[in-house]
């Protein structure tokens, strides 16, 4: 319960600095994998409460597609360091400008607290303004729905951009004191992906709170590049990039190009692929560098950020909703909600297991998300795909190389819902009967 607690206050950025205090890195908790239990408890509540207040609920198909997301950007880490964190020891290691500060200190505390909020500010901004950067942030803001799991819809690609923002910090802030302060700003940002809470008064004007970042999340004309904060919205405010929320306008959430899909690979890298395509395209070596380095919406002969004239929004909102049936969306739900807990233990004792189980697990893990996606997107396939996905899970755990990572397989009880959910295939109605509503977008 201890332990429940501090990670929540980590989420709030409630801790005191003495609580930050760690003289080795080792020592050093690791927040975001102990916060995956509370990410699915506050989601559960905020379900539960938008329900009771007659708010729109999320779907299945997109926070999935959300939650999927967040899975696939932490695979890199069961391999190697984050090169954010190795490039900030390096650096720390190695360049000796600054004088270095104390590891216990208040002052240490705020400077990188502060700190780190800036460089998280810069990056997030360069990652709308420049082409390259943006194919790494596009899959958080492919979301068509705004809630809790809006937050853990990370692109696997991000942590390669935004690892140079923070290399000021590395001068004279110590790795330890950097890497409980990257893991707070990254947990603060979960709660503020929301529709149930409206206005928090005078924190308003110095926090990022829900109300600033729907706005971020808008593709709204009056919401494109704004409101980039952390966890301070003063950066905002100081750099020209701060608007409101209008009470009188409701925001559409999501891209300006949706991508129409919820394929856990086309969700991470459809935008460099679009990027690749381009540089094909574009003729001339100073137009195909500059696919890279200017705005997402440059073409030659415009601004460096691309056109301004962005469209508006059209209402009733339209999301992409293939019309599968419930049964088949919570079905594929809950089957989805038993990888994730094996995700979770897997993640929790990587240290534990070689680089070759760990890949085998990987291109599993891989193969089961592209699974249900298939599923939600209403694929012909997707259900073939899914009989031999559980057909695999049977025999998977007789393999003694990753048998360790498939444990609650080998259970009874486990086989016989595999075994259930196998023939449940065949007698699930995958598509629901059509209904009226066209706030839906149905294909």
């Amino acid at each position: 319960m201890g332990s429940a607690f501090t990670t929540l206050r980590v989420m709030f950025y409630l801790l005191l600095p003495s609580e930050t205090y760690y003289e080795r890195m080792e020592d050093v908790p690791d927040y975001v994998v102990q916060a995956i239990q509370l990410f699915i408890v506050l989601q559960i509540l905020e379900f539960a409460i938008a329900w009771y207040r007659g708010k729109i609920k999320p779907r299945f198909n997109d926070t999935f597609s959300s939650m999927t997301a967040g899975i696939v950007s932490r695979i890199p880490r069961l391999f190697v360091k984050s090169i954010e964190l190795s490039s900030y020891i390096w650096v720390y290691n190695h360049v000796h400008i600054f004088p270095r500060l104390p590891w216990n200190s208040p002052i240490t505390y705020w400077v990188t607290f502060i700190g780190m909020d800036l460089g998280y500010y810069w990056f997030h901004r360069a990652a709308h303004e420049i082409n390259i950067f943006w194919a790494s942030h596009q899959t958080h803001h492919s979301a068509e729905n705004y809630n809790l799991s809006t937050a853990l819809r990370q692109g696997v690609l991000q942590t390669y951009c935004s690892w140079i923002f923070y290399l000021p910090l590395a001068l004279f802030v110590p790795p330890q004191i950097f890497l409980i302060h990257s893991q707070m700003n990254l947990l603060y940002q979960f709660w503020i992906h929301t529709d149930i809470i409206s206005n928090l008064g005078p924190f308003e004007y110095i926090l990022n709170t829900p109300s600033h970042h729907r706005v971020h999340h808008g593709r709204n004309p009056y919401c494109i590049d704004k409101n980039y904060a952390g966890v301070f919205i003063i950066w905002d405010r100081l750099f020209g990039t701060f608007a409101a929320e209008r009470e009188n306008e409701q925001i559409a959430y999501g891209l300006i190009h949706p991508i129409n899909t919820f394929d856990p690979l086309e969700t991470q890298f459809c935008h460099l692929k679009y990027i690749c395509q381009q540089l094909f395209k574009i003729e001339g070596w100073q137009n195909k560098l500059a696919v890279l380095w200017k705005g997402p919406g440059w073409q030659p002969g415009l601004p460096r950020l691309g056109s301004d004239d962005f469209p508006e929004v059209s209402y009733p909102i339209q999301v992409y909703h293939p019309n599968i049936s419930t049964e088949l969306a919570f079905y594929t739900f809950i089957h989805f909600m038993y990888a994730l807990i094996q995700y979770s233990a897997v993640l929790k004792d990587s240290k534990n297991y070689s680089v070759l189980p760990l890949l085998l697990y990987s291109i599993i893990l891989l193969f089961t998300l592209t699974t249900f996606g298939a599923i939600y997107d209403q694929k012909k396939y997707g259900l073939n795909l899914e009989r031999l996905r559980l057909l695999s899970m049977l025999i998977l755990p007789q393999f003694k190389m990753i048998q360790s990572l498939f444990l609650l397989q080998t259970h009874l009880f486990v086989q016989i819902f595999i075994i259930l959910s196998f023939f449940a295939t065949f007698l699930i109605t995958p598509i629901a009967p059509q209904k009226k509503d066209i706030s839906v977008k149905n294909k």
